[in-house]
């Protein structure tokens, strides 16, 4: 078995919960070999002004550090708080999506927020880098880490102690670069439209930390998020309610 090795982040990790929806297995896999984030204070984003009627390309930045998509003005409000690094949450997209932006995104009846609930520190290369390119490449980055998620996942499983304690030394910025390097998630967005020149810069954002930070405090303290992937409804958490059978009717009944 692998030597796990504490990660020692102040804010982001630091309380991270058992989480129980989401199966172990992957995110503390993930997170064994760990690095280190500072703390930040926090951050608002500002949303573009949307695009009339063509919901699905209404992309935008949101005040509480999510992204959305559709119709600001829509009678239901869905968020759902996910980890890149979740099974469940990569079952969810698979299953979910494309039902929630054809039959209720597209139509204008349901605006969806996605707000990144980060689990490990692999989670939080990951995480950075989905976001670091703003709203417009948010969701496409977001869908390669789901789809691709055991493969980006697997080299963290494997790095070696004297690779883990090499970070030890470093600064909290050079560890989180450094060990996101040793898993190979600049090569991932290399591929993806990341160049090496951006990629140091997309995970040490302070701004982007803050937004992470303002997230998982509203989801613990507002919504009692103890399990991902988590969902909201028109403002009210939705407990017990972690995959797409168990939010689909719900879904259903809200925009009748």
């Amino acid at each position: 078995m692998l030597r796990k090795v504490r990660f020692k982040a102040l804010c982001l990790f630091g309380a991270v919960a058992v989480l129980s929806a989401c199966g172990q297995d992957s995110s503390e896999a993930a997170g064994s070999k760990a690095a280190s984030a500072p703390a930040t204070a926090k951050s608002t984003g500002t949303a573009p002004a949307a695009k009339a009627n063509n919901w699905l390309e209404t992309i935008a930045a949101t005040p509480d550090g999510g992204f959305s998509i559709g119709n600001p003005d829509a009678p239901v409000k869905l968020i759902e708080f996910a980890s890149l690094t979740c099974p469940h949450c990569r079952d969810f997209h698979e299953m979910a999506m494309p039902t929630i932006k054809g039959q209720y995104v597209a139509t204008g009846k349901v605006y969806y927020e996605f707000r990144n609930f980060v689990l490990n520190p692999a989670d939080y290369g990951a995480t950075m880098l989905s976001r670091c390119q703003g709203p417009g490449a948010f969701f496409g980055l977001s869908d390669a880490f789901f789809k691709n998620q055991q493969a980006w996942i697997e080299p963290f499983t494997k790095l070696t102690e004297a690779q883990t304690a090499s970070l030890q030394s470093m600064s909290p910025d050079d560890q989180v670069v450094t060990y996101a390097k040793l898993g190979g998630l600049d090569a991932f967005v290399r591929a993806r439209g990341i160049p090496e020149s951006k990629f140091r810069a997309c995970l040490t954002d302070a701004t982007q930390r803050g937004h992470l930070e303002t997230i998982r405090k509203t989801a613990v303290e507002q919504y009692k998020v103890t399990g991902t992937p988590a969902f909201v409804l028109n403002g009210k958490g939705l407990e017990g309610v972690h995959s797409w059978a168990d939010l689909e009717p719900l879904l259903k009944d809200a925009v009748k």
